[in-house]
């Protein structure tokens, strides 16, 4: 979501998805930079803004991205539909996370907060898989810009993950991985660079799957320093009920 052309390409990727016979739910991140952008204008004008507020500010970031990619949906022939937390609603408490609270009050989940939201959608929906597309291409054993010996992983546990992540890997949200290991959300990491009209069945089985299925004995490195590069550009898919026997698959 960092460019109108990204858009675009999400858009296609999506619309390929839905011609196949799915139903999607796509949850997006802002475009690339608008949190930051939007964060230091509230702190410009108080040093130290109230979180409500900061909540209020914060979640237009996401507002405009998902309009934009429904008028991309649009111009694709898909009738597609946008909606912010509170207008599903998503209900939550008053400790500020994407939604409404019962007063009315906006709220978010903070950063990397669709993640988390992605894999709640995917919950309540029995989706058979979470699909979060990001800036790389697979979970690794290290960071492989610091370790050339860095290998991917076709698939992890979440309690590996959940252990990657104490150890300073920021693929995805911790939050999100605890949320998805708790309901049993499978949830796969692919990269949001491919072609977006690459082969549903290669797509399909890309990336690194988060599951509870235990694979070969997993080493984990701790990385000299965190990896930024791995900031998630997220998305859901939500597989359609009945249209098709595959696994479900997002985007964005």
């Amino acid at each position: 979501m960092g460019s109108v052309e990204r858009i675009k390409n999400v858009a296609i990727r999506v619309a390929k998805w839905h011609r196949a016979g799915y139903q999607m739910v796509v949850v997006p991140s802002a475009m690339s930079g608008e949190t930051n952008r939007l964060l230091a204008l509230a702190k410009a004008v108080n040093n130290d803004p109230s979180p409500r507020e900061l909540d209020m500010i914060a979640s237009t970031g996401e507002q405009v991205s998902v309009g934009l990619l429904c008028i991309a949906l649009q111009a694709e022939g898909i009738d597609a539909v946008s909606y912010c937390g509170w207008q599903v609603p998503i209900r939550t408490d008053n400790s500020f996370t994407k939604g409404v609270t019962d007063d009315g009050h906006i709220t978010t989940l903070g950063r990397g907060g669709s993640d988390t939201q992605a894999v709640a959608v995917a919950a309540a929906m029995n989706a058979s898989e979470c699909l979060i597309y990001t800036d790389v291409d697979a979970i690794y054993t290290t960071d492989p810009r610091v370790e050339p010996d860095a290998r991917p992983l076709k698939t992890v546990t979440f309690e590996e993950m959940l252990e990657m992540a104490s150890l300073g890997s920021k693929i995805l949200q911790i939050r999100a991985v605890e949320f998805a290991g708790k309901y049993k959300v499978p949830t796969r990491v692919l990269s949001s660079f491919t072609d977006p009209m690459i082969p549903i069945a290669e797509e399909a089985s890309s990336g690194t799957l988060i599951s509870f299925e235990a694979a070969s004995p997993l080493i984990v490195t701790r990385p000299r320093f965190p990896c930024s590069a791995c900031r998630i550009n997220r998305a859901l898919r939500l597989r359609s009920s009945g249209l098709s026997p595959k696994p479900t698959l997002t985007s964005t």
